[in-house]
């Protein structure tokens, strides 16, 4: 069956929709579907993606292509709505750089089935889902009413409250009598009537974009958070003017984010604004005096707000679904604990920096009453197939609900797949079960019953088919987790390994979570619903204190007609193993860690002894990668240019300090770089500018106690749940700069090695990515949150495309050099600098190398391997095919 993956969008959620729309194409079952990507643009062009280009890390880091957009000074990216006056010629020619453009009418002709991955306007409004069926196409998740019902929330409030369901006060302010009326006459009276805290949202907007809480009486930060809601924005010169010419462009970037600011284009005295360097203009010129002030307005913004009474209250999300028969069942609500008053954006799609508690730490019966309001509600807006409800509970046991959204987010992280795990359920499975009951709502349409009918009955063949396949596939442990600072990445990228292969023809994934230390190495075998909690520290205490909770029970119970279709293997209990038992259980592992224990040669050692195949280096390999000084060392006599470095020592920094800090200030000019010499992910990597924050990255890694210190935390700019290891040796190493280079970049490079037929190996050395820091140092969010990081790929060596074969050789050979030197086999990334001067000679600074670089689903390593024709699954598949292949003529040579 052909399904047809509607992702992107006009929406300002359109970077969410776009990486759901990647985690659907990746998880649907290889065996029953084949998954055909369409990508809709913010102009509502539909586009039959080249696949490629599913696997960039945001929609801008591939569209609108780069020789279509303006000419600009400033590092900031654009969508295609800030195209100016292109023809529909135009527009033809643009698309078919990425793919092929689509009219509704073909639709027909490429896809059975459309699965919506697209939020807000035009994607959950009830609009394709008309379109859809006006071409015959059966497709995912709600129909028209509650679609076009879901997408308001002033209707929705509306329809709560002739239904009787609990809800708090609220009114709505339209933007006619907000524009017309006294500001302090209109906060006077919303006060009155529904008290402070206020929460004011914009009514068609999802991910909590344009909801804000009002906490404090101060009608200066009231006009300005209704601005927000209206996407709109008033600057002084006041404002303007204080800022330098960096912070200038940093607001514009932050202004122009469809996310948290207005977007582009923007109105300004009912004229329009495309570019952020015409905006910059326009700025500069109109705050030229003190007396000035300026008004902009998104293209795109709200007529009328929500403005609610603030519920205190547990918070929670409960996704509901139907059985076979159509009656909805309610899964698991999860509450959401937040680190701020507004579980935003970036809480709900970075795993670890909000917490799920599934189910809700609530008494039994608060559970079901909350179940049953969530299902009656699904009932009462004739909603089919699932939806996502959202509420708060609160001390005296009320329910109120609010938001009710027909399309869920669909990140592996979401709740979506969340709470589909506690009934046994895995990503594959799950959209399987979607795509069937969608086929079986859309029958009660009448539109094209018979086929319809046929189509059901083809995918019950199949999937009563999957399950003699499961016994015949290649066992793979993913192994995932440990209990370094990079744990939580390692986490997802053990997730996204799992879910590729999940999905695949070829293998079955087992989930095997490690805990413990490096005296001990604890390993668990994880049921799905464990494996898809938020982090490695969530996973371990589910692990510490394993209890199946009785509405767990009752609910799988009420799903086993739901889990007997859909669920054809993998294990669903949690259960402790030693590594001696891999051998009953696997053929090959996985090794998803990152750090200690992992790149260090700790577990491939163990699963050498038992002749267990493996991806990445050997054991002598890692130990000198892991190592950042060793690696510097090996690669500097090998004449291959790496930072100027010294390691400190705890023992000598206690003991002379002074005499340290001498030594140090005499190698190495601030600022220079301070780092642990064996953590990745960016833990704890700083940019240091004097002598007081180097003491202060010495008394945070050498600090006795797990805890921060707080003044050396607030030297350093840490983060609340920022990850700083502690350890008693750290890394510097000189600030890399461009010096007297024409141009300078980061880039990250990545590799994967072949075994010829006299088993020697060949480096497959991809084109590497360009990294856009967007502060001093690459941050967490940058490198692995889908819609975060800005990484070009390939990388811009020079701004001529001409010049770039010349350069690009010199920068793979140095990373190929590098690799040879390091014997690094399997696949590798590679970070490093250029400097490229006037005659096109090249110098690569290698700063890291990672044996086993992060697989996140957003990680760049991805965009690099699509350039050779690898999808993320065949990467994955080589990789593993590599080490079995290499295990195997071991084991013949000895």
């Amino acid at each position: 069956m052909k399904i047809g993956i509607f992702f992107g969008g006009q929406s300002r959620e359109r970077e969410i929709s776009f990486a759901g729309g990647r985690t659907v194409y990746d998880n649907l079952n290889k065996s029953i579907f084949e998954a055909v990507p369409i990508f809709v643009d913010s102009k509502g062009h539909f586009i039959l993606l080249d696949w490629q280009y599913i696997y960039k890390g945001t929609i801008r880091d591939f569209y609108p292509p780069v020789k279509y957009l303006p000419q600009s000074d400033l590092p900031v990216q654009i969508y295609a709505e800030s195209l100016e006056n292109l023809s529909e010629n135009e527009w033809g020619k643009l698309i078919s750089e990425v793919g092929k453009k689509l009219e509704p009418s073909e639709f027909k002709e490429y896809i059975d089935f459309a699965f919506l991955a697209m939020h807000g306007p035009y994607g959950e409004d009830g609009n394709i889902q008309g379109m859809l069926e006006w071409y015959g196409i059966p497709y995912s998740g709600a129909g028209i009413l509650p679609s076009s019902i879901g997408i308001s929330k002033i209707a929705q409030r509306q329809l709560l409250q002739q239904a009787n369901f609990e809800s708090p006060k609220s009114i709505t302010l339209n933007k006619a009598d907000w524009k017309s009326h006294d500001h302090s006459n209109i906060f006077e009276s919303i006060k009155k009537e529904l008290g402070l805290p206020l929460v004011i949202k914009a009514p068609h907007q999802g991910s909590s974009i344009g909801v804000s809480i009002l906490n404090e009486d101060n009608l200066e930060d009231f006009e300005k958070l209704i601005q927000k809601s209206f996407f709109e924005l008033e600057i002084h010169h006041s404002e303007w003017s204080s800022y330098t010419e960096d912070e200038k462009i940093k607001f514009i970037a932050k202004l122009v984010d469809i996310r948290e600011g207005i977007g582009l284009p923007v109105i300004h005295n009912e004229s329009i604004i495309y570019t952020p360097d015409d905006l910059l203009n326009t700025l500069n010129q109109k705050l030229s005096s003190n007396s000035e002030s300026i008004k902009l307005q998104a293209i795109d913004s709200e007529d009328s707000l929500l403005i609610e009474s603030f519920i205190e209250g547990k918070e929670f999300s409960c996704i509901v679904i139907q059985d076979e028969n159509g009656k909805p069942i309610a899964l698991p609500p999860t509450e959401i604990r937040k680190g701020k008053d507004v579980f935003d954006y970036r809480s709900k799609y970075l795993p670890g920096i909000s917490r799920k508690i599934t189910p809700i730490n609530a008494p039994q019966d608060i559970i079901e009453k909350i179940r049953t309001k969530c299902a009656n509600l699904f009932n009462a807006l004739q909603i089919d197939v699932y939806a996502r409800i959202d509420g708060f509970i609160t001390e005296e046991g009320k329910v109120f609900l609010n938001d009710p959204n027909t399309t869920s987010g669909m990140l592996p992280s979401s709740f979506f797949f969340h709470q589909a795990a506690e009934i046994g359920l895995n990503p594959s499975q799950f959209l399987s079960y979607i795509i069937r009951t969608s086929l079986k709502a859309r029958l009660k349409t009448g539109k094209h019953h018979f086929e319809l009918q046929k189509m059901v009955k083809k995918l019950d063949t199949k999937l009563e088919g999957l399950k003699n396949e499961a016994q015949q596939k290649i066992n793979v442990g993913v192994i995932m987790g440990g209990f370094s600072t990079e744990r939580h990445i390692s986490v997802e990228s053990g997730r996204n390994i799992y879910e590729k292969l999940a999905s695949s023809e070829k293998y079955l994934p087992i989930p095997i979570f490690l805990s413990g230390d490096e005296s001990k190495h604890i390993l668990h075998i994880l049921p799905i619903n464990i494996m898809l909690k938020d982090n490695a520290d969530d996973i371990k205490d589910k692990i510490q204190h394993y209890e199946v909770h009785p509405i767990i029970s009752q609910i799988k119970f009420e799903c086993q007609d739901i889990t007997d279709k859909y669920v054809s293997d993998g294990t669903n209990e949690l259960k402790k193993i030693e590594y001696s038992d891999l051998n009953n259980l696997i053929d090959v592992a996985f090794i998803a860690l990152h750090g200690r224990p992992g790149e260090d040669g700790a577990v491939q050692s163990e699963l050498e002894k038992l002749n267990i195949p493996y991806n990445g280096s050997d054991v002598e390999s890692s130990k000198i990668t892991i190592n950042k000084y060793d690696t510097n060392e090996i690669l500097k006599k090998a004449g291959i240019s790496v930072a100027d470095h010294r390691l400190v020592f705890e023992d000598k920094w206690q003991s002379n300090k002074e005499a340290e800090l001498s030594a140090i200030e005499g190698q190495l000019n601030y600022p220079l770089i301070a780092k642990p010499a064996d953590d990745g992910c960016s833990s704890a990597v700083k940019k240091i500018k004097n002598r007081a924050e180097l003491e202060a990255f010495a008394g945070m890694m050498f600090r006795p106690q797990a805890e921060f210190i707080e003044s050396l935390a607030k030297t350093l700019n840490l983060k609340k749940n920022e990850e700083f290891p502690q350890k008693n040796f750290f890394l510097l190493e000189e600030l890399i700069e461009k010096k007297d280079a024409k141009y300078f970049l980061e880039i990250t490079g990545g590799l994967l090695t072949h075994l010829n037929h006299d088993g020697s190996v060949r480096y497959e050395i991809f084109e590497p990515s360009e990294a856009l820091a967007g502060g001093e140092v690459l941050s967490l969010e940058e490198k692995f949150l889908a819609g975060e990081g800005q990484n070009i790929t390939p990388a811009r060596y020079t701004p001529k495309s001409e010049e770039y074969d010349k350069v690009a050789e010199q920068v793979k050979n140095t990373l190929k050099k590098t690799a040879e030197v390091l014997n690094i086999t399997g696949y590798a990334r590679i970070d490093a600098f250029v400097r490229v001067f006037d005659d096109l000679t090249a110098e690569t600074i290698i700063i890291e190398v990672n044996s086993l670089p992060g697989m996140t689903p957003a990680t760049c390593i991805f965009h690099q391997t699509a350039i050779n024709g690898y999808k993320p699954y065949d990467f994955i598949d080589k990789i593993l095919s590599f080490g079995t292949e290499k295990m195997k003529n071991q084991t013949i040579e000895k």
